[in-house]
């Protein structure tokens, strides 16, 4: 274990012979267990997403967040960054975890300007690149978001706005950069806003070969680093977008 441990329980055991009462336990779950040649934990490869686990606040449409962690003072400050890594490195430990993913703005303060976001991302990965030598446990991909912040309401690389897409486009490449330096074995793209509320104001063609050209620099920038790790597009067929590009925007083609 790490020292100065934040979340008062021990590790997580596999009992199946638990009681009731006994909650904190694996009853059925055994990460050590052999199936045809090969551990469980090796057939089930779980990652804690840091921003459902870390970063969600419980907030719904009908009402503000819920979630209250004693670690996190809610400021946009490194050493709370900090404070909320080391956590989750405690989390998976206990839980017996070998793998986590996140988005950039998960883990570090996006400050006032990109070269200080940058900034703020490198000091926090050397910090997770520390635990993770401590641990083992490592990022199975990573991913950008690119979709919460207001810059993003009409999509990133699909912007119409070019500085928009520069951003989107630095954004990657930082966070390509960071999945090398952390031994990611992914980098994911979930198009959030990359698609359209209506077809009747919306150019597709241009946005769609926008996109596609996003998607190649990132392969070249991919390429040029050594990132070894595989991409992936995560699709949806809507929210927020009313539809989105990355589920099948060959339908409104076909149709």
């Amino acid at each position: 274990m790490m020292e100065g441990d934040l979340l008062p329980v021990g590790k997580i055991p596999y009992k199946p012979d638990c009681r009731v009462n006994e909650t904190l336990v694996f009853k059925h779950y055994n990460a050590e267990e052999e199936v045809l040649g090969k551990k469980m934990k090796d057939w089930l490869r779980f990652s804690v997403c840091f921003w459902h686990t870390f970063r969600g606040t419980g907030m719904d449409p009908f009402g503000s967040g819920t979630l209250q962690r004693p670690w996190d003072d809610g400021s946009q400050s490194l050493e709370n960054a900090k404070r909320r890594v080391k956590v989750a490195f405690e989390f998976m430990q206990k839980l017996g975890i070998e793998f986590y993913t996140f988005h950039d703005v998960d883990i570090a303060p996006e400050g006032n300007n990109l070269k200080e976001f940058g900034r703020n991302l490198d000091e926090v990965t050397d910090y997770m690149l520390e635990l993770q030598k401590v641990t083992n446990i490592k990022p199975l991909w990573a991913t950008c978001n690119l979709f919460s912040n207001v810059r993003y309401m009409n999509g990133a690389s699909t912007n119409p706005d070019v500085h928009v897409f520069a951003q989107a486009a630095a954004q990657v490449k930082k966070g390509l950069d960071l999945a090398l330096k952390l031994g990611a074995q992914g980098f994911v793209f979930w198009g959030g806003r990359e698609g359209y509320q209506t077809p009747l104001n919306t150019d597709v063609h241009r946005e769609l070969s926008n996109m596609a050209k996003f998607f190649k620099m990132a392969v070249d920038y991919k390429q040029k680093i050594g990132f070894q790790g595989q991409f992936y597009i995560e699709p949806k067929p809507k929210e927020p977008s009313r539809h989105q590009y990355d589920y099948g925007c060959h339908h409104f083609h076909h149709h």
